[in-house]
């Protein structure tokens, strides 16, 4: 298996060139020798059976590995009755549209604590609305599709690296999707050494074992934060806010890792993720 590197969605340079349907997208990014597309429903489930059949053809012609982004409206850490039943929905429309169009992996936000509720009392709401999703997963057939719980950017969220660590474990069948730039916003820059990746990778393994830690979902852009965190992405052109991805390439070079690399640049996905793509490759060359 071989590291995947790919954009969130379509770049400005996509439109920019005259596209203007997503159909389009897995063309695009092969030409420019990237291997992997995440597309975006995190506003919401739109996307129909034809279209996203289309997609997944397009994708298969051209050699791009699909994944798929859930809705942003997912919150884990409620225990009221009728959002869990909401995130049950948005986890099975995303398995629905992911199925249709071949993507293996969705990606689900965990939600904040709120202010109702200690952060304890929302990881034990997260632990019993991760087990309710997985059961209704399981009731409707989409074996195909894994899970990826997300490291989050904002301090009051639930979604520090151990925190995901600790859901993930409660089922082999998920994966972490590690979000470097998150990580690095809600620590105020405590991602940016390959000391800080090492760590981040010695817990992964520690937790949920080699096996799935060689094969993790990520996320990668630079992000600005603020006091909370997480304030808004940006591109690989920042020289203020990090992270750098050269660290996170060294670090999974070194150890051998073949993750999903996905980048969320802010209009500059597809090119900085080619970027992404050269680096890792040159440390796995001085590897072998």
């Amino acid at each position: 298996m071989k590291a995947l590197f790919g954009p969130a969605g379509n770049s400005d340079a996509f439109a920019a060139a005259g596209f203007r349907a997503t159909v389009d997208a897995p063309a695009w990014i092969a030409q420019m020798g990237l291997t992997a597309y995440e597309y975006q429903c995190g506003r919401g489930v739109r996307i129909g059976t034809e279209t996203a059949g289309q997609i997944g053809r397009a994708a298969r012609d051209n050699g791009i590995t699909l994944s798929l982004h859930a809705p942003y409206f997912i919150n884990l850490s409620t225990d009221e009755d009728r959002q869990r039943e909401k995130n049950v929905q948005y986890v099975l429309d995303s398995c629905r549209a992911a199925h249709d169009m071949g993507a293996d992996r969705i990606v689900v936000h965990t939600g904040g604590v709120g202010k109702k509720r200690t952060r304890e009392k929302a990881m034990e709401n997260s632990r019993s609305n991760v087990r309710m999703i997985l059961s209704a997963k399981d009731a409707a057939g989409y074996d195909d599709v894994t899970i990826c719980l997300e490291t989050m950017g904002k301090i009051n969220v639930i979604g520090t690296a151990a925190e995901i660590m600790e859901l993930v474990a409660l089922d082999d069948r998920l994966l972490p999707c590690i979000d470097f730039g998150h990580l690095n916003a809600r620590t105020h820059g405590g991602m940016c050494t390959r000391e800080d990746v090492a760590a981040l990778f010695d817990l992964m393994e520690n937790t949920i074992g080699m096996e799935r830690a060689h094969i993790f979902h990520s996320h990668f852009s630079k992000i600005e934060y603020g006091k909370g965190g997480e304030v808004r992405h940006l591109t690989f052109a920042d020289e203020t806010y990090g992270p750098e991805f050269e660290p996170v390439a060294m670090e999974a070079a070194a150890r051998g890792y073949t993750p999903r690399f996905i980048c969320e640049s802010a209009g500059t996905q597809a090119e900085d993720a080619a970027a992404m793509m050269s680096t890792y490759q040159k440390y796995m060359k001085e590897t072998t």
